[in-house]
């Protein structure tokens, strides 16, 4: 999900009088809202779609009130996710009756219009040419050329010091539990020169922290057999190892995220080890289990994911590695998950996330035998963050006394509330600045000195 404040429900009123005026629309102005849902991605197609609606003399309403039709950016990974999304279609039919759908679920037409079929339309996800469709037929634009006016970088839902980058579409794995590659279609990577156009017009826009994000980040290019494109007076290829070359140069945190462990990816250390690139990784391992995996159908092999992890901890020894696991996935045993559990020992992840199996319509998964019984999926699940609690904790204590640079979100009356470089927005810990914190802003990058941890969190002050 994201941030309360991106759901137009849920919209803190304008903070200054700027911003008043921005939302505000002009006589005779169209006014589309919208409701997003779903990961960084499909955030990203959210900007988008906007970007797009504003060019065309659209003004944006931060409430169902205001707008004259609404937007559902769905998700339909999981059947909780499903459910939720239906519940936020029904919500902006009963407050404002108008309602477009796109998103990962609207892969599924008629299982939207099943429970909901008056909504005016209903377009997959990244399909941005139909979602304009839809608003221009519900809505057509207004556009005044003399006011409607953009900043090179668009419209953003994130806070204006970072940024999503999204380099690629679509999967070509073929795991049994994940129906992505069903509903956003097979790898089709951007071209490296318009990723770094992008990037070039964020950076220049204010944005401090780059989060490259995609389904497969480590199979970047591969789609386009990493063509090369000239930049800068050079010849770049469509290869996330070039790509974070050159995004490192810009002057911004990059993060990567979603990169499987390729031997390729060992490359990315040392630009990681000389501050070129965050020394950041999120790794979606799943499991441990070799039999495991091999049900799974995921492209790994724990053994020898721990020779890596040692091989990337000795080129950068600051790494920070996040991961997410699958607990009871079906048939697995108490012994396959001890095993999962003595391998987070011996790995030592920084930020470990884990959700319980469910069942996803349209996943090969679900025909599997041996399903894990609810009770037993949430004993592994409690037993699990147990375990990946214990090293967070014994991990940031071992910090306490150092120096570390960390970026600023947000300030209140208590304190500024930060991020360290091995921490990502609003999925891991945050670091506070309780005392001598007048003066700064979201997007300053300050030293501090860790003062005080807990199991996911960090006290500091300044230096």
């Amino acid at each position: 999900m994201n941030p309360p404040d991106l759901r137009p429900d849920r919209a803190p009123p304008p903070r200054h009088e700027a911003e008043a005026r921005a939302v505000q629309a002009r006589a005779g102005q169209p006014r589309v809202g919208l409701v997003s849902l779903g990961c960084p991605k499909a955030l990203v197609d959210s900007e988008r779609i906007l970007t797009r609606l504003r060019a065309e003399g659209y003004a944006i309403s931060p409430d169902y009130a205001g707008a004259e039709a609404v937007i559902v950016n769905t998700c339909g990974f999981l059947d909780s996710a499903k459910a939720e999304s239906l519940e936020a279609i029904g919500e902006a039919l009963a407050q404002n009756g108008r309602v477009i759908v796109t998103g990962c679920l609207g892969a599924d037409e008629e299982y939207i219009r099943g429970t909901h079929p008056s909504v005016l339309a209903v377009t997959g996800p990244h399909q941005y040419e139909a979602v304009l469709d839809a608003v221009h037929a519900a809505l057509p634009p207004a556009p005044d050329p003399f006011v409607d006016l953009l900043p090179a970088s668009g419209v953003h839902l994130t806070p204006r010091h970072y940024s999503y980058l999204k380099i690629s579409e679509g999967c070509n794995h073929k795991c049994r539990f994940c129906i992505i590659p069903d509903m956003r279609g097979a790898l089709v990577s951007r071209p490296v020169h318009a990723v770094l156009r992008e990037a070039e017009k964020l950076v220049a826009a204010g944005v401090r922290e780059l989060l490259v994000i995609s389904q497969d980040t480590s199979a970047y290019g591969l789609d386009r057999r990493h063509d090369a494109h000239p930049w800068q007076g050079r010849e770049v290829r469509s290869h996330i190892n070039d790509l974070a070359r050159e995004l490192g140069t810009l002057g911004a945190w990059v993060r990567l995220h979603y990169v499987y462990p390729y031997p390729h990816v060992r490359d990315l250390l040392p630009l990681m080890a000389e501050g070129a690139v965050l020394p950041y990784l999120d790794i979606p391992f799943q499991h441990a289990h070799p039999a495991v995996l091999k049900r799974m159908a995921r492209p790994a092999a724990s053994a020898r994911t721990l020779d890596e992890i040692a091989r990337w901890r000795a080129i950068c020894p600051d790494l920070t590695l996040r991961s997410t696991f699958i607990v009871g996935f079906p048939g697995e045993t108490e012994a396959e998950f001890q095993y999962l559990l003595d391998w987070l020992d011996e790995a030592r992840l920084d930020r470990v996330g884990a959700f319980k199996y469910e069942n996803v319509a349209g996943a090969r998964a679900n025909a599997l035998p041996d399903h894990v019984p609810e009770a037993v999926k949430e004993e592994r699940w409690q037993r699990f963050m147990e375990k990946a609690q214990a090293i967070s904790a014994a991990k940031l204590a071992a910090r306490v006394g150092s120096r570390i640079e960390v970026i600023v979100d947000a300030v209140d009356a208590e304190a500024a509330t930060c991020r360290t470089k091995g921490d990502a927005p609003e999925i891991d810990g945050r670091l506070y600045i309780d005392e001598d914190f007048a003066g700064l802003a979201p997007g300053d990058i300050v030293t501090v000195e860790v003062e005080e941890a807990d199991d996911y969190d960090l006290w500091g002050r300044r230096v």
